[in-house]
């Protein structure tokens, strides 16, 4: 079941991902945190936190929604999870690192726990429906 569900998770998640970083607040993370970003991207670093976070996430929440059969478990835990994850890294950034702007923690928080609860959502139907 996990392959499964990951192999759903996965595209998921990255076309969700990607709307946001490339359409959506492309210009607002340039805007906040431009100096302190990389000019280029190590893409090995985010690929494996993308695969790790997607594992997590079908472990821990679309897997037992599935099992419980409810969408609900997977919207609800989905962003529990999110909220977790993103808070790690943005409450850290905003503990240790200088001059990291509060709205960013703020918007990834958010960002964090809808991307989780619509990927885990969206994971739960397809996988219902293809069953």
């Amino acid at each position: 079941m996990f392959i499964k569900l990951y192999a759903i998770a996965l595209p998921v998640f990255f076309a969700i991902d990607m709307i946001w970083l490339g359409l959506v607040a492309k210009g607002f993370y340039r805007a906040q945190i431009g100096s302190l970003m990389k000019s280029d991207i190590n893409w090995a670093a985010a690929i494996i936190f993308y695969l790790i976070f997607i594992t997590g996430l079908v472990v821990f929440v679309i897997v037992p929604a599935v099992e419980k059969g409810s969408w609900m478990h997977a919207a609800l835990f989905g962003a529990l999870f999110g909220l977790v994850c993103y808070a790690t890294y943005d409450l850290t950034n905003l503990a240790v690192a200088k001059d990291w702007p509060l709205l960013v923690t703020v918007v990834d928080l958010i960002w964090g726990a809808v991307l989780a609860a619509s990927v885990s959502t969206v994971t739960y139907f397809i996988a219902t429906y293809i069953s």
